[in-house]
């Protein structure tokens, strides 16, 4: 009889519409966020950490939810936006900028069971990993074209830290490559957006004669300045034709997509560690494109083949092929060294050929 009972409301439940079963649980979507030290625009810093963002959202689908705020200071504004956005149910908080370093660290430690990715710092936690790429790979291959074509550069950088140096450094060895005199003039500007004084610090070196312009900023004003009067320019973080379709030498792009949806799939599946990633050209995280028009085809393949060599390990912008001295006529590297990466991540010195001190950090 029991068997008989309960063989009938088995078959009861299963036919019957009162005992529908019970649907499981819609999972949440991983919540992240971004924050950007400059507004977004359409080319430079914050521009390919947004396409970066719109990477993990293609890739990943309703698996993730991400939010950004743009244009946050360094310093106790940015300890406030990374604190709310880790109190509003973000699981994963992607910080790019070297001065969000410490304001991460200190709200990772109030937050523990949130991953954090501070781009361009240096200290980690357990639940806060630090990513960086070698830009001066890029910064190389780009003093290569510079030196087929000028033989005097300017650089309007931002602030007087290493991965600032290194760029100004590896560039200058990139033009003296093939260019042996040639020279590159330093602007400093103590800030890493401001456009009208970006502009106004590339108009002084043109005026000062120099042939072609780099940069470490955030925006396009230098781009477009040499656009204005007629000069070339490097473009940096983004391809910038759109603002300089004839200035434009080259552009050293960065690739953060592929780094950053692997973080968020990481957090997903529960797999996601502390750790420190430095990627360059090899990684796909640094591509030297987007030659413009005035550059000769048999640069463009010269500058192609060396990004390859760089990504085969062939060549090292810090491999000194001569006894390798900074500004002032010491040597800092023998002819046939190299330099270690904990060398180059605290490098504090000009090489021969950069016209310029370093500027006191804030």
């Amino acid at each position: 009889m029991y068997k008989n009972l309960a063989a009938a409301l088995a078959a009861a439940c299963f036919i019957s519409p009162a005992f529908p079963q019970a649907a499981a649980p819609a999972k949440e979507p991983l919540k992240i966020g971004f924050v950007y030290v400059a507004p977004l625009t359409d080319a430079g810093w914050v521009r390919q950490h947004d396409d970066a963002r719109k990477a993990v959202e293609a890739a990943l689908g309703d698996r993730v939810k991400t939010n950004y705020v743009e244009n946050v200071p360094e310093g106790a504004d940015a300890e406030r936006v990374i604190r709310d956005l880790a109190s509003q149910g973000h699981r994963l908080i992607f910080t790019p900028s070297f001065g969000y370093m410490e304001p991460t660290l200190k709200v990772a430690k109030d937050f523990p069971d949130v991953k954090f990715e501070s781009v361009t710092g240096y200290k980690t936690a357990p639940n806060v990993a630090v990513a960086n790429a070698r830009y001066y790979e890029g910064r190389y291959l780009a003093g290569v074209a510079a030196g087929r074509l000028a033989s005097s550069a300017g650089y309007v950088a931002g602030f007087a830290i290493p991965e600032v140096i290194q760029g100004i450094n590896a560039f200058t060895l990139g033009m003296r490559s093939v260019n042996p005199q040639a020279s590159v003039k330093v602007v400093w500007l103590g800030a890493w957006f401001d456009p009208p004084r970006e502009r106004e610090a590339a108009m002084t070196l043109f005026n000062q004669g120099v042939d072609v312009i780099a940069f470490h900023t955030g925006s396009t004003a230098v781009m477009a300045a040499a656009q204005e009067r007629g000069k070339l320019a490097i473009a940096y973080h983004s391809d910038m034709r759109k603002v300089a379709p004839d200035a434009q030498l080259l552009a050293v792009t960065h690739q953060w997509g592929d780094y950053y949806t692997r973080r968020a799939r990481a957090v997903l599946d529960g797999s996601w560690k502390s750790g420190a990633v430095w990627g360059g050209v090899k990684d796909g995280m640094i591509r030297v494109d987007g030659f413009g028009p005035k550059v000769p085809k048999k640069v463009v393949d010269e500058v192609l083949a060396r990004q390859k060599d760089i990504a085969a390990g062939k060549l090292h912008p810090f491999r000194a092929r001569t006894a390798l001295l900074d500004n002032e006529g010491r040597e800092v590297l023998a002819a046939g060294k190299t330099f270690t990466d904990e060398q180059i991540l605290g490098m504090n010195f000009l090489v021969q050929g950069v016209q310029g001190k370093l500027a006191k950090t804030p």
